[in-house]
């Protein structure tokens, strides 16, 4: 299915530089990335998400339902508590990473950029015979970061999921821009970035590919409830988890500051030991420069790689800090 991108208003803001790739029609920036990071650090401004898509799940049966789909708790969760969640392939692969809040009345949830399209058709084939209702709102809502600080107000009718790194606020389209004024001090995408791979926070699309299970990212401490009923891919979840042998782990990576460039996503990873010629042992699959950490990045790994091991990112020597216990 094609992917549609949406294209922000904010871009209209002085200094804006397009961002590329998965974050393509948001900024990736304003003009000084540092200051940028820098005050979100602070809890000041905010992160136009605009891109990502929206799709609003209502009816009586809805959290129910979703229960039986996602690999999280979710039949009981209370209004205004934010989780996250993952829809897994047969074989337990990540097809998807939800962002929920539930407002008593909608189970709200923000997705990658252009994926609520196929999300929506697999939930629309999972119906059956529950009182539910599945819609695209990202034509009528826009997606808001503001960060863990920020005394910016809301109204009390905009969804909002409130989470440690701070909040992602469900705006209404047309009322964007009076935010962005009321808010100011615009922070790109690639300042949230650095701060998400400094926090290791994986994202779908990066550190995933076509077989990514979520043992191998973290998410079974976040996303994945390991006692809950039966859902498409459990059997793997389960039996990974009881073995304890995912084939690969996460790894977050502090990067040879005097190299101008950054490895990019799919760069392999070496040992160091082995040279730069050496048999890959994983790939960056993120990465960024921190105004206080200098160079980082996130990198999926063979599980067996020793975790005290110096490695190579496309010859930028790279020590490891262990993120998925091997």
């Amino acid at each position: 299915m094609q992917r549609q991108t949406t294209t922000s208003p904010l871009l209209s803001l002085p200094g804006a530089v397009p961002a590329e790739g998965p974050d393509e029609g948001v900024a990736a920036h304003y003009g000084d990335l540092f200051r940028e990071q820098r005050a979100l650090a602070d809890g000041k401004g905010f992160v136009d998400l605009s891109h990502r898509g929206v799709v609003a799940v209502t009816g009586q049966d809805r959290l129910a339902w979703l229960h039986l789909l996602l690999t999280q708790h979710v039949s009981d969760l209370p209004p205004g508590r934010a989780t996250e969640a993952l829809i897994l392939s047969a074989h337990g692969h990540i097809e998807h990473a939800l962002y929920l809040v539930d407002d008593g009345a909608t189970t709200w949830m923000h997705v990658e950029p252009g994926t609520q399209g196929e999300l929506i058709a697999y939930l629309e084939s999972m119906k059956f015979f529950y009182q539910v209702d599945v819609s695209d709102r990202t034509g009528e809502y826009a997606v808001v970061h503001l960060p863990a600080g920020s005394i910016a107000a809301v109204p009390a009718d905009w969804p909002v999921r409130e989470v440690p790194h701070g909040r992602d606020v469900f705006v209404p389209r047309g009322e964007l821009e009076d935010l962005a004024r009321q808010v100011g001090s615009p922070v790109g995408v690639l300042a949230l970035e650095a701060l998400r791979i400094e926090a290791h926070r994986p994202r779908v699309g990066l550190e995933t590919d076509h077989r990514t299970i979520p043992h191998e990212l973290g998410w079974l401490d976040t996303a994945v409830h390991l006692d809950k009923g039966c859902y498409r891919g459990q059997e793997t979840v389960a039996r990974v988890h009881n073995l304890g042998r995912p084939p690969r782990r996460l790894v977050f990576l502090h990067l040879d500051g005097s190299e101008v460039k950054l490895p990019g996503h799919g760069t392999p990873v070496r040992l160091a030991a082995d040279g730069p010629d050496g048999r890959p042992v994983g790939t960056v699959t993120s990465s960024a420069r921190h105004w206080e950490l200098g160079p980082i990045a996130l990198a999926v790994i063979k599980r067996n790689t020793p975790v005290d091991a110096a490695l190579l990112a496309d010859g930028t020597a790279a020590s490891q800090e262990t993120v998925v216990e091997p």
